[in-house]
């Protein structure tokens, strides 16, 4: 149909501001196209790739076709172990909090999970954190704030006893 126009490297630094920029102007679509721009050319840009991964979180739980499994396809393309662990973190929390909103039965025990699970993810990446660097630690205490704020508790095993008549 169309045939995308290529950056030219040189350029890469300055898209990756305008991807950043648009991130904060809550424009995930247009950040999510530079992020994909660059790693055409430069496939293994792991600031494309974390600005692409974060643009996919930011649009959990709005209606747009997003899926989780896009954002751990890039989650999984990071080279860094810690940033591996922190972001696979961002993802369970931003779906957490994504649940969180919906507020459909169940969704307070969904969210506990999810939270959870980023709470370990943020663990994890609390012992590979470089020095100085407590962004970990920040997140897995928001996550802490948000289970026990919103009284968010796991679901409980419910046992079906199934007659045989």
């Amino acid at each position: 149909m169309f045939e995308l126009k290529m950056l030219s490297a040189e350029a890469i630094p300055a898209a990756l501001e305008k991807a950043l920029r648009y991130r904060l102007l809550n424009d995930p679509a247009e950040a999510e196209s530079i992020c994909h721009d660059v790693l055409r050319i430069d496939p293994e840009n792991q600031q494309a790739l974390v600005i692409l991964l974060l643009a996919l979180t930011d649009r959990f739980g709005k209606g747009y076709a997003v899926g989780v499994t896009q954002a751990q396809e890039v989650l999984s393309r990071l080279q860094d172990a810690y940033e591996r662990a922190y972001y696979a973190g961002i993802i369970c929390e931003r779906r957490a909090k994504a649940q969180l909103s919906q507020g459909h039965p169940g969704s307070g025990h969904d969210a506990y999970e999810l939270f959870r699970e980023a709470m370990t993810c943020y663990e994890k990446a609390e012992k590979l954190r470089p020095a100085k660097n407590d962004d970990a630690l920040l997140h897995w205490n928001t996550c802490a704030r948000l289970i026990m704020g919103n009284q968010l508790t796991p679901r409980t095993e419910e046992k079906l006893e199934l007659s045989l008549e």
